[in-house]
Parts: C-alpha cells; sequence; structure tokens
C-alpha cells in the first residue's frame, strides 16, 4: 500500500514542479527540465524494489536504448514541424521512437557501446534541429493541462511497473522514456506559439537528456553493488551535475 500510495504522488508532484517552472521560463528551459528522469527515475526505483536490483540494471539498459529513441523521436518532430502541423509531426516522431528503441532492444549492445550511442544521438540531434532557442513567451494553458499532466505521469509509472514482469527489464526500460512530456510542451508550443517554439522544445530535450543518460549509467554500474539509497542517491547527483551544466550551456544560447 504505501509503495502504490507512492507511486501515485510521487511522480505527479515532480511533474507539477517541472511544469510550473517550464511555464515560468519558456520552451527550451521547458524541454531541458523534462529531459531529467521524471517518470523513469522513480519507474527504475520501484522495479528496483518489487523486481530486484538485476531487474533495475537490466531495465537501466532499456532507458539508455530509449535514450536514443528519445532522440530520434525529437530530431524527427522538428525536422516535420517545418512544414507539417503537430498531428503529423507527432505520429512520425513516435515512429521513429518506437523503430529506434526497438532495434536496439534485439541487438543487445553492451552498456558503453549504449552509452555511445546515446550520446553521439543527442549531439548530432542538436546539429541537425539547429534552431535558434526561442525566448520565454507566455501563452495561457487550458484549466485541464496540469492535472492531465500529473493523471498521466502517475499512469504510465503503474502501467510500466505493473506490465514489467510480463515485457521484460529491457522493454520496461525503453517504455519508460516515452517522452510524454516533451509531447506535450511541444505540441502545446506548436498550437499556440508556432513550430519555431516545438523545436526549440525539441533542441533544448535534447539537451537535458546528457543528464538522464549519466543518470541510468550511475544506476547500471552501481545498483547490483551496493544499496539502493546510496545507488539511486549517487545517479540523482550524476543526473543533477550534467543537468546544471547543460543549463548552463542553455543560458548562454538565450543570451
Amino acid at each position: 500500500m504505501i509503495i502504490l500510495l507512492f507511486k501515485l504522488l510521487a511522480t505527479p508532484a515532480l511533474i507539477l514542479i517541472a511544469t510550473l517552472v517550464s511555464r515560468r521560463f519558456g520552451q527550451a528551459t521547458g524541454g531541458w527540465l523534462v529531459g531529467l528522469p521524471l517518470t523513469s527515475g522513480p519507474i527504475a526505483v520501484f522495479l528496483a524494489i518489487e523486481h530486484g536490483p538485476r531487474f533495475s540494471q537490466l531495465a537501466a539498459a532499456g532507458s539508455l536504448e530509449g535514450t536514443v529513441g528519445q532522440a530520434f523521436f525529437a530530431t524527427a518532430y522538428a525536422g516535420l514541424a517545418r512544414r507539417w502541423n503537430w498531428p503529423m509531426c507527432l505520429l512520425g516522431a513516435t515512429i521513429a521512437f518506437l523503430a529506434s528503441g526497438l532495434f536496439l532492444v534485439e541487438l543487445k549492445l553492451p552498456i558503453s557501446a549504449l552509452v555511445a550511442l546515446a550520446c553521439g544521438s543527442l549531439a548530432v540531434g542538436q546539429q541537425l534541429i539547429h534552431e535558434r532557442v526561442a525566448p520565454a513567451v507566455r501563452a495561457e494553458a487550458p484549466r485541464w493541462d496540469l492535472p492531465v499532466r500529473m493523471a498521466v505521469a502517475a499512469a504510465l509509472v503503474l502501467l510500466v511497473t505493473s506490465v514489467a514482469a510480463a515485457i521484460g527489464p529491457d522493454l520496461s526500460g525503453v517504455a519508460a522514456t516515452f517522452p510524454l512530456f516533451a509531447i506535450v510542451l511541444a505540441v502545446f508550443a506548436h498550437r499556440h506559439q508556432g513550430s519555431h517554439a516545438a523545436r526549440s522544445v525539441m533542441r533544448g530535450l535534447l539537451l537535458g537528456l546528457f543528464g538522464f543518460v549519466g543518470f541510468f549509467v550511475a544506476v547500471s554500474l552501481l545498483v547490483t553493488r551496493i544499496g539502493l539509497v546510496s545507488a539511486f542517491g549517487t545517479a540523482l547527483l550524476v543526473n543533477l551535475v550534467i543537468h546544471g551544466a547543460a543549463y548552463l550551456i542553455l543560458r548562454r544560447r538565450l543570451l
């Protein structure tokens, strides 16, 4: 019961904080912020508690595969946004995510190769989008927006942790990385502020995902060697250091 309550409350609270910050500081900053493991991080913790450290370690590899998928997603969305409206962009980007993520699951690459692929795909995606970061623009969100984001976050955590034993650690890790909150930010920006704002969200996301890679590399290396609290605490620290450095780069682009 305690774990269930934590699932229902912890991730929606993180999403609430992230959403309020992104509304204050703009689209690119919002994209950077949702690069944090806001759902996949808690999912990794729950998988370790419910299925053991080894399962969580394998799921971390799946999350690195999913990071490559997110890079393909962001690059595809940004490319399509130059000519198409948001439904076509979302469809094409989702196909890119699934195709790349599932392909890597089949390859069963070692962690070192996944890290190189993840970082390389994020860097290449940044260059391909090549979008000047949009300044902060305030837009009035509908009243249902924030409650829906929080509900979706809780639903994703419950879904992935419920089916994890059936689909295995790799697919659990990939599923946990599906960029739901980047989608919400990008689609809202696309509809209300144009394709340029949506591309800024995606470039901010790619920059923020370098810390995401650091988080899951640390989980993969430590979760079977030290206690869960120490492993995930260290992973969070690694994530925040890299994420902070990425924010400094983002701020230079905004100035």
